[in-house]
């Protein structure tokens, strides 16, 4: 398939495209969305309390989360930059499978690779519940999370987030958008989480309980880190409310400012439910709270 101008068009698109560094968490991508600093990537990338941008001219700045939305995988930095080259945003609503798709970001250490494929659909996918994603049969790997998938006039329909079998899937534009309309979110607890069922021998498993969240990994300085949970332990919901999914524990920890969150969760030989309050919306705070 030709397209005219397609190797300017790529250009521009990687000219839009930044390389992001979290610490020793690895490097991601993502998009300048406005021309004065603000970028958009994937909230699974956004997950270090430091983390670094390179422009593709080569300068590097520091980065601060302005927003971030884990169940949108979404998040919002902000750079002391202006006169960026702000990337174009199209409706991923109009988009329509058999549509050439561009993908550019930073896989595996190759700055700024791009990859093309055809759009596969616009919607949920089997398995993965209710959202949407822009399906392209475009090929991803590590570091291309957080970067823009574009159409064939380079303009952003969505942003990559993961592969699923042979497709890779983006959140689409619209969400993008919406997350922005919404305004700033501190919805942020600083831990990789992973579903499990309850062990059988945990009190947890007679009552309410058929499904936990375990912490496989804690972000230091985070707000779980100054609560004092560990890798290993079961998050099992609020007093109010169970978590089974993931999208369950995103929804108790959306909104803005200062907030308290208690949480019910497992540790050690899960023989004992636990509580504790969880300080939410303050970054750097000091410690304070403690598991109990």
């Amino acid at each position: 398939m030709s397209v005219t101008g397609f190797g300017e068009i790529a250009e521009k698109l990687r000219r839009s495209t930044v390389l992001i560094q979290a610490g020793d968490r690895g490097a991601g991508s993502g998009v300048i969305w406005t021309s004065d600093g603000t970028v958009i990537t994937n909230a699974h990338v956004a997950r270090s309390s430091r983390m670094s941008l390179q422009l593709w001219d080569g300068r590097e700045f520091p980065a601060t989360v302005a927003s971030r939305d884990s169940r949108r995988d979404l998040a919002v930095l902000r750079i002391g930059a202006t006169n960026l080259p702000a990337a174009m945003v199209a409706d991923s609503s109009q988009v329509r499978p058999g549509e050439l798709a561009i993908a550019i970001g930073n896989p595996l250490g190759f700055v700024g690779a791009l990859t093309t494929g055809v759009i596969h659909a616009v919607g949920p996918l089997a398995g993965l519940g209710t959202r949407s994603w822009v399906q392209a049969d475009v090929r991803l790997a590590p570091g291309n999370s957080g970067g823009p998938l574009a159409d064939a006039r380079g303009r952003v329909i969505g942003i990559n987030t993961m592969v699923a079998g042979s497709l890779a899937l983006a959140v689409p534009s619209k969400i993008v958008l919406d997350f922005l309309a919404a305004g700033p979110s501190s919805a942020w607890l600083g831990v990789t989480i992973h579903p499990v069922r309850i062990p059988r021998a945990s009190p947890a498993r007679n009552s309410r309980h058929k499904v936990g969240l375990m912490i496989l990994d804690v972000e230091p300085g985070g707000p779980a880190s100054f609560a004092s949970f560990l890798p290993g332990d079961i998050l099992l919901g609020t007093e109010q409310k169970t978590f089974s999914s993931v999208e369950d524990l995103s929804q108790e920890l959306e909104g803005a400012g200062p907030r308290l969150l208690r949480l019910e969760f497992l540790r050690g030989d899960y023989s004992q439910v636990r509580r504790v309050t969880v300080q939410l919306g303050i970054p750097d705070s000091p410690r304070s709270s403690v598991a109990a």
